[in-house]
């Protein structure tokens, strides 16, 4: 039986290889735009000795080759998304960063990312400020309509953002389908909400029910989407358009059946 010679060439290029895609994947699953995926990719390839990287993304994947001393070597990755996270992007980025200036190798570059974890605020944080932010919303909307501070508006804005937050929090941790977790937030908020106009508690309750669902609009991944769009990524881009109209129609959903349920119609 023949032994296959296995060239250390080859090994050390599917390595680094390997690490690109990884690189891109991580990009990617945390809310990256595609030019910055390309080119932190190509240039951690580059710097780890490679001849060329190429790469091709798609919206739930992405297909990476490299070119080294004449040989290519392929790989395709799926892409899964795992929320936005700009501490892991910024993370990356710094790794490819260093390995460019040659202070980390292929072996120096693979212990950093696996030192990479994401970052998170407590939740109980999150939310307190989520609905402090939306409150902030209600007083600019009392200032637009020239009427008087009410203290009441406020309070119902902070209390339904942000007991929303933390349900959109939790079903996230129970990995519910986004479009569910934004149609079930959402109902929340315009519920608690509905409660100052049923029982006469606020003096503007269309006000409170619009600015307690503001912390549902996906501008992150709409800021994207028309970047990479126009940055040439025109696949990309309206598939992530696509889901976040989804997730604005999933909201208005939500929305809508609080309002139908506790027949407070404000908005109209």
């Amino acid at each position: 039986m023949t032994v296959p010679i296995i060239n250390c060439a080859e090994t050390y290029q599917r390595d680094v290889t390997n690490l690109c895609a990884r690189v891109g994947g991580l990009l990617l699953q945390h809310g990256a735009e595609c030019a910055l995926v390309e080119s932190v990719t190509r240039r951690l390839g580059l710097a780890l000795g490679l001849n060329g990287v190429e790469m091709a993304l798609m919206a739930n994947g992405f297909t990476l080759s490299t070119f080294r001393q004449g040989c290519c070597d392929t790989t395709v990755r799926r892409n899964q998304d795992r929320g936005i996270n700009m501490h892991v992007v910024t993370e990356v980025q710094r790794t490819m960063l260093l390995a460019e200036e040659g202070k980390l190798d292929a072996a120096g570059v693979t212990a950093r990312l696996d030192a990479i974890t994401p970052f998170r605020y407590p939740r109980w944080l999150v939310s307190v400020m989520v609905g402090l932010s939306c409150a902030a919303f209600a007083r600019l909307g009392l200032l637009a309509r020239g009427a008087e501070a009410n203290f009441a508006t406020y309070l119902i804005t902070f209390l339904a953002s942000g007991v929303a937050m933390q349900v959109r929090q939790y079903l996230a941790s129970l990995h519910f389908n986004p479009l569910v977790n934004f149609a079930a937030a959402a109902f929340i908020a315009t519920s608690i909400a509905a409660q100052g106009l049923i029982h006469d508690w606020v003096d503007s309750p269309k006000v409170a029910m619009s600015a307690c669902v503001l912390l549902f609009v996906p501008g992150f991944p709409l800021i994207n989407a028309m970047s990479d769009m126009v940055k040439g990524y025109i696949n990309t881009g309206i598939s992530r358009g696509v889901m976040a109209v989804l997730l604005l129609l999933a909201c208005c959903t939500g929305i809508v059946l609080a309002m139908t349920v506790w027949n407070a119609w404000t908005w109209l």
